[in-house]
């Protein structure tokens, strides 16, 4: 079965053609990360309006590369939700608009759930049940992967998301947009203990989690430098708050494996590909005798290969969408409707 895929969920431009679920033919990725660091962020609407330059092109593109022609295509996915409106709008009505040419279904997929299949694209030796820590820009969640189209949230963040976390200190250590990548190269050369930084718990809830009060205090650290004249330790500080992220992550995760008995952890999403987050998982599941995945770093980020991958189960499964599709900007990873 071949899946055309389309991602646009937040500032990637992604088209892709997966067969079967779990082998890759194309995947087209066109990021507009140059156009947003001007701004230290995305701006949606700069992000809506060059997916609709791109889309179509990236699509044939994608088939172009897969060796298929249009008539060769079964079905199509696209990534409905969760995501910047305007973003995910021009998927979908991309998606409607060629699922219906093309006579073929239309497959809405959750952008979380994507992530997580990225792991089964890079390991086919990988099948649920098991525990998912998905982290993002916009997204940090402990997920509960009893089989491919039935999760739940076990815990999640109660305000920021982890990634979205890395780039507002990386922004305030005058680092560039994205964040994530020169906030670890600058820990490289850090202290993970120069400094002390918050770690939030959440009463009654112990796999939720809170990243606001780490920013904040990173914030301040660098501000109170900055008014008193004094000379900031950067690299300690990145060092530092790349340890409290973990810390938060990895217990939390871990805990859930053992508390459902699994045998397996998995991590999924952009900030995935944190190497102390890495570093610090394969630390506890070989404490632990626990199996671990994560995907390599070019499926961690955002991508249509994902959406395609778990677009095929969850035709599978049943799911089906018409042209009343519409997007949404939230949306709960456990829900079987769009």
């Amino acid at each position: 079965m071949n899946i055309l895929a389309i991602e646009s969920s937040c500032d990637e431009t992604a088209a892709a053609v997966v067969r079967d679920g779990r082998q890759v033919l194309s995947n087209e990725v066109l990021s507009q990360a140059d156009m947003h660091a001007i701004y230290g962020g995305v701006v949606p609407e700069i992000a809506s309006r060059n997916h609709i330059k791109v889309i179509s092109r990236l699509a044939e593109e994608a088939v172009k590369k897969a060796g298929l022609a249009r008539s060769d295509l079964d079905a199509i996915a696209v990534t409905a939700a969760p995501g910047l409106i305007g973003a995910l709008l021009v998927g979908v009505n991309f998606a409607k608009g060629a699922a219906l040419a093309l006579g073929i279904p239309l497959i809405p997929v959750h952008h979380v759930r994507g992530h997580i299949a990225a792991n089964f694209i890079a390991f086919p030796e990988l099948e649920p049940p098991f525990v998912c820590l998905a982290i993002s820009g916009g997204n940090t969640a402990i997920v509960d992967v009893r089989d491919y189209t039935d999760m739940s949230i076990l815990g999640s963040t109660h305000d920021d998301a982890a990634g979205e976390c890395f780039d507002k200190a990386a922004r305030v250590l005058g680092l560039p947009y994205p964040g994530g990548l020169p906030l670890q190269n600058l820990a490289e050369g850090g202290d993970d203990s120069a400094f002390r930084l918050p770690h939030a718990k959440i009463d009654g809830h112990p796999f939720d989690m809170s990243f606001s009060g780490l920013k904040t205090a990173v914030v301040n650290i660098v501000h109170t430098a900055e008014q008193r004249g004094e000379e900031l330790d950067r690299a300690g500080l990145a060092a530092s708050f790349q340890r409290a992220v973990s810390d938060a992550l990895v217990p939390r995760t871990m805990d859930a494996a053992r508390e459902l008995g699994y045998d397996t952890v998995v991590v999924a999403g952009g900030v995935a590909a944190n190497k102390r987050i890495r570093a610090d998982f394969e630390a506890a599941c070989e404490r632990d005798g626990l199996r671990l995945f994560v995907p390599p770093l070019k499926l961690c980020g955002d991508n249509a290969a994902m959406i395609g991958c778990q677009g095929y189960y969850e035709y599978m499964s049943g799911a089906r969408a018409g042209q009343e599709l519409n997007a949404y900007a939230t949306m709960d990873i456990d829900r079987l409707t769009f």
